[in-house]
């Protein structure tokens, strides 16, 4: 009898983590950002971030496959370092933010990935248009307490589309050959998550 308690203990100790609750989780947006890489006139790589970066992700961390995230940023935020370029990007040749000020994405599905990674499939929004779009996220990291005793996690999802499937049509023509702006854009989300409430 000793013996078989002893296998039933351990196999309630192996069930723990899919048992626990999930968990919803704020972005908290003095340590989050989302951020984009595109190539310019062929030659160079240009950067830029947004700091108005905001949401939800819900996720069981012994179950990743039932994670949800909600996310919205501030296109207005834009910053490339360069005013003029900034003002640009906001205008109508690109994000137009008067008449949309928000980006979204809304994950619907998890894919399971090696090395405890996976792949959130979701719905993007920029621009006034809707498309599928597949992050490659790494975690969420295991959550760590803050004085307070709130728990910290945190992600990172990183990505490429094609800003010409999102209506970002603006482009010159090079000389020489070639383009101003590329057609393909790397993005990054980096957030640090605050649990807010279990579910």
């Amino acid at each position: 009898m000793k013996k078989h308690k002893l296998h039933v203990g351990a196999f309630l100790i192996f069930l723990l983590p899919a048992l626990a609750p999930a968990a919803e989780w704020k972005v908290d947006p003095n340590h989050s950002s989302a951020s984009f890489a595109v190539r310019h006139m062929m030659v160079s790589i240009v950067h830029g971030t947004f700091s108005g970066l905001a949401g939800t992700v819900d996720f069981d961390p012994g179950d990743l496959k039932t994670a949800k995230a909600n996310l919205t940023i501030d296109a207005a935020t834009v910053d490339t370092r360069n005013e003029r370029r900034d003002n640009d990007l906001k205008s109508p040749n690109f994000f137009d933010v008067q008449k949309f000020p928000t980006i979204t994405f809304v994950s619907k599905r998890v894919v399971p990935q090696s090395n405890g990674k996976f792949q959130l499939v979701g719905d993007m929004t920029m621009h006034g248009v809707t498309k599928e779009v597949t992050w490659q996220v790494e975690g969420p990291l295991p959550a760590v307490k803050d004085a307070k005793g709130g728990l910290h996690s945190g992600a990172t999802a990183t990505t490429r589309i094609n800003r010409k499937d999102f209506g970002l049509m603006w482009n010159r023509a090079l000389e020489g050959g070639g383009v101003t702006v590329a057609d393909d854009v790397d993005l990054t989300v980096e957030v640090e998550l605050l649990q807010s409430k279990t579910t």
